[in-house]
Parts: C-alpha cells; sequence; structure tokens
C-alpha cells in the first residue's frame, strides 16, 4: 500500500491551501486527491471566457425542488478539478465582515476573531496595491484592481453615489459598507485559481504527489482513527495510507457527502443506504445555508454594455486577440465588475444584502442566451436564516449528492431580499445608468409587496456560497473542533466552506482559503504536541 504522511481530499480553494503549505518546504509527504483535472487550459485561465469554461470542470449540480422557489429545482455549480470552485468562479475578493468572524467566536469557535483570522488572510494575499494593516503583499494569491471594467460597472457606482451610499475602494479594509469596483484574484490579466497559488509553484517537488481524476470512495478507520482512503481511478480501486493523517477539503456539498459515505453521519440515514455506523453524528450534512439571490435584469439602448450584437460580437473578437497578444483588455472581465454592501434591515449588526453588478444581461445563471445588450444586478441575502441539508442519494461515490438549501424558508430572509431588489431599482432610477436607456425586462409593482414576493420566487437562486455542512464549534455536536479535528475520530480534519458556523456576509472563496491555511497550522501544531 502506497503511504503518504498526510492525505488531502480535494484540490479546492481550501484543499489547495492545505496541501500547498504542508508541503512546501520539504519535510513532508504529501498527497492530494482530486476528483476532476488539472484545469490549465484558456478557457480556465482567460477570464471573459468564464461563460464557456467546459463542462467537465464543473459538477453542475441540482438541488431538491425547492417550496421556496415555487418547486422549482436550483442550480448549483461548483469546481471539478485543480482550483475547485475558484477556477471557475467570478474572482470576487471578499472576505466577509468583521462581525462574521467575531460572531464565530462568540458560538465557542475559540480562536476565529476577526483579528485572530486577518493574519492568515494577509499571509495568504498578494495584493498589488502592497501591504498595510489589513493587506497582505507576499502570499501566494494574487489580488488585483481591475483595469478595464466597462462604463456601465463605473456608472453603477456614481449611480450608488447619487442616492448618498458610500463610495467604498476597498471592502476588506477598515470598512466593508459601500459600492465600489470588486478587486478579483487574477495575476496579469489571468485567472489565478488557490491551484495557481499554492499547488501549481511546488508539483514537482519530491515529496508531493498530486492525482487529479481520482474519486475517494471511503475513508479507512481503524480503532477510532483515519488510517487513509480508499480511491478509484477508471475501474482501478485502491488503498492509500496516511501515516499522520486525512484533511478533508471536499466542499460544503462533497464534504459531508464522504464523511456519511464513511460511516459517519445521521445513523438511520446510513442505515436507509446499506452503511455501517462508525460515528453517528446528526450535524453531518444538516446546517446547509447558502446566500439566496435574486438578479434584477435591464436591455440597454446603448451597446456599451457587453452584449449579443454585430457590433458587441467584433468587439469581443477584437478583445480576444488583445488578450492573446499582452493579456489586457475587455477580455479579463470577471463579469461582477462592481457591487457593494448595504444594510436594509433595521436590526442587523452589520451590512445585510450584498450586490454585484454584471455589464451584461443574465438569465438562469447565464445559461439562457440573451439578444442585444443590457446590464444585470444581483442582490443576495449575506446572513440567511433558513437552513438546509446534504444527505446521500446512494453508496456510490461518483453519484450526486442530495442538495436541499431550504430557500426561503425563514420569512426574514424574504424580507431582506425583498428590501434588496428594491434598492437596485433606485439606484437603477439614477442619471448614471438611466442614460444607457435601461428597461426592464422583469416590471413589477415595487411597492406590492406580494407581486414582489412571487416574482422573487420565480426567479431567485443560489449566487454559489454553499456553506456549514460539517459546522464548527466547541460543543459536543459540532462536526469539527476550533481546530478542525473531527470529534470522536484521531487522524482526521475537515478544512473547507462545510466548517463555517454561520455563513459569511460576501463571497467564500477567500474565506476558504484562509480556512485552508489555518487547518495548516493546525496540523502542524498537532505534530509537535
Amino acid at each position: 500500500m502506497e503511504s503518504f504522511d498526510y492525505i488531502v481530499i480535494g484540490g479546492g480553494s481550501a484543499g489547495s491551501a492545505v496541501a500547498g503549505r504542508l508541503a512546501v518546504d520539504g519535510t513532508r509527504r504529501v498527497c492530494l486527491l482530486e476528483a476532476g483535472g488539472r484545469n490549465d487550459n484558456i478557457f480556465i485561465k482567460t477570464p471573459g471566457f468564464m461563460p464557456f469554461i467546459p463542462e467537465k470542470s464543473n459538477y453542475r449540480y441540482e438541488t431538491v425542488p425547492q417550496k421556496g422557489l415555487n418547486g422549482r429545482t436550483g442550480y448549483q455549480p461548483r469546481g471539478r478539478g485543480l482550483g475547485g470552485s475558484s477556477a471557475i468562479n467570478a474572482m470576487v475578493y471578499i472576505r466577509g465582515n468583521r462581525w462574521d468572524y467575531d460572531n464565530w467566536a462568540a458560538q465557542g469557535c475559540t480562536g476565529w476573531s476577526y483579528d485572530e483570522v486577518l493574519p492568515y488572510f494577509k499571509r495568504a494575499e498578494a495584493n498589488q496595491r502592497g501591504a498595510d494593516d489589513y493587506h497582505g503583499a507576499g502570499g501566494p494569491l494574487f489580488v488585483s484592481d481591475q483595469t478595464a471594467a466597462n462604463p456601465a460597472s463605473h456608472a453603477f457606482v456614481e449611480a450608488a453615489a447619487a442616492l448618498q451610499l458610500r463610495t467604498n475602494p476597498d471592502f476588506n479594509g477598515e470598512r466593508q459598507d459601500g459600492f465600489g469596483l470588486y478587486q478579483v484574484t487574477q495575476r496579469k490579466g489571468e485567472r489565478w485559481s488557490a491551484a495557481r497559488a499554492y499547488v501549481e509553484p511546488i508539483r514537482e517537488q519530491g515529496n508531493f504527489a498530486v492525482r487529479t481524476d481520482t474519486l475517494v470512495e471511503r475513508l479507512v478507520i481503524e480503532a477510532g482513527r483515519v488510517t487513509g482512503v480508499t480511491i478509484r481511478r477508471g475501474s482501478k480501486r485502491e488503498s492509500l495510507l496516511a501515516r499522520r493523517g486525512v484533511i478533508l477539503s471536499a466542499g460544503a456539498f462533497n464534504s459531508p457527502q464522504i464523511l456519511m459515505l464513511s460511516g459517519i453521519g445521521p445513523a438511520e440515514h446510513l442505515k436507509a443506504h446499506g452503511i455501517a455506523v462508525v460515528l453517528d453524528r446528526p450535524a453531518v450534512g444538516s446546517n446547509l445555508q447558502d446566500h439566496i439571490d435574486y438578479v434584477s435584469g435591464w436591455e440597454t439602448q446603448s451597446d456599451v454594455p457587453i452584449g449579443s450584437s454585430l457590433k458587441g460580437t467584433l468587439r469581443m473578437a477584437a478583445a480576444i486577440v488583445e488578450h492573446r497578444r499582452k493579456r489586457t483588455g475587455v477580455m479579463t472581465t470577471p463579469y461582477a465588475e462592481a457591487g457593494g454592501f448595504w444594510t436594509v434591515m433595521p436590526d442587523s449588526p452589520a451590512p445585510d444584502v450584498q450586490w454585484h453588478f454584471v455589464p451584461a444581461v443574465l438569465e438562469d445563471h447565464g445559461r439562457e442566451k440573451v439578444k442585444g445588450h443590457g446590464f444585470s444586478l444581483h442582490a443576495c441575502v449575506l446572513r440567511p436564516e433558513s437552513r438546509g441539508t446534504v444527505r446521500l442519494a446512494s453508496p456510490d461515490a461518483a453519484a450526486a449528492p442530495v442538495i436541499d438549501p431550504n430557500f426561503l424558508d425563514d420569512e426574514r430572509d424574504m424580507a431582506t431580499l425583498r428590501a434588496g431588489v428594491r434598492l437596485s431599482h433606485r439606484i437603477v432610477e439614477t442619471p448614471p445608468l438611466q442614460a444607457f436607456g435601461p428597461k426592464d425586462r422583469h416590471p413589477v409593482d415595487l411597492a406590492d409587496d406580494s407581486a414582489l414576493d412571487a416574482l422573487i420566487r420565480s426567479r431567485a437562486d443560489t449566487v454559489y456560497h454553499p456553506v456549514g455542512t460539517c459546522r464548527m464549534g466547541s460543543d459536543a455536536d459540532a462536526v469539527v473542533d476550533p481546530t478542525l479535528r473531527l470529534n470522536g475520530l484521531e487522524g482526521l480534519w475537515v478544512a473547507d466552506a462545510s466548517i463555517m458556523p454561520t455563513i459569511v456576509s460576501g463571497n467564500t472563496n477567500a474565506p476558504s482559503i484562509m480556512i485552508g491555511e489555518r487547518c495548516a497550522d493546525f496540523v502542524i501544531q498537532a505534530e509537535r504536541g
């Protein structure tokens, strides 16, 4: 049996960080297992090709029918391959709000306050603006300002200012609230995924084995300790030994799936699938949280926004040539170019809605093709009260899990989203965006709660931030403790967005990388006793 010091399951945002940090000094033999491929192609690397990323790099999950969304199934894209979702996302670099992490600490997650996680964000970061009290400049994750944002995106920031909503040049600095252009995880005009940051620079080191196209079927557990994994590559099945431990970083859907396939989870559910129960842990796969999101869309008379027309096609063709030659221009777009954070409910301790402005019309996650030009404005509920689950559909590790975010189950989420959508329309009604001649694609009487709620339930869906299914805490029911060790077994850590007790107020890629950075330190500290 081939053996390693550590096996890391999942080469996504957190897994890449864990594996890279453990392997980089050459003193540990580390194996990184990833179900997908290397993700080393033009469609991944070129930001503007995001709508054309190959299907093999996306799990393309679906939810169960959502009662809060009129019985519709939701779309749940998840990255497959090295980099995970950081290889297919909109590259927006957001950490969340100070309050999020202080609240984790208050809930019993000792060591996870904002002041305690900030050094890990800074350690990961290579911000082109340089180092300061809130940012790092020497890390592996490149964070850049946009250089070719669409004029409509600049107009969005001006439109918010016209409503006396503050302009914020740094959402990750002293204050989160306000509106502005997002910084992005790019380097020299290319996507900079977690794998490019942590894995690719050291993948040829002799102590580091990177196994792609490798499906983890289950953990090997002996006498209360995780000692390895069983994997499948094609039709070949084998086991790998982990002398010191396993780090599970397969994401908010697949980490609980692997735990349950290994006999760790709700006992009755496991028995129903013929899986022997190792640990009865009802919290595994529970506590699913995600940012419910509504996309307002406008067609424009102006052809300045990105769109489908002869002029737009010729402009994009020229942009592709420019990017291939110089790595500059329109093809560096993250699409979600601008946005902001604001408080719309009176009792919120921090901004409760986030906006993403896209200088193009989006329908059904961009899967529906729309002719002409326009822009879209996402509004998402930052701290939803609704909770869902992840469960097994089958004891086959290759089968998709059963995903139920339970969107809009709590009326407070609808109230927040309703207020956010109304503010979206107020922003678009200001002169800077009216100059583009916008026409609402989904008109509604904004003063009518029932009509607005009906529209939201007919069109809302995720903005791709599932978390919480392997919750961290100090209580007996928590899946992992504050050092990310699995409660009840030795030799296993979980490190990804699944460990979040509550969802952060923003995009989840940077926090997932921070979690990976922290886990590597916890593992090294455990070595030292």
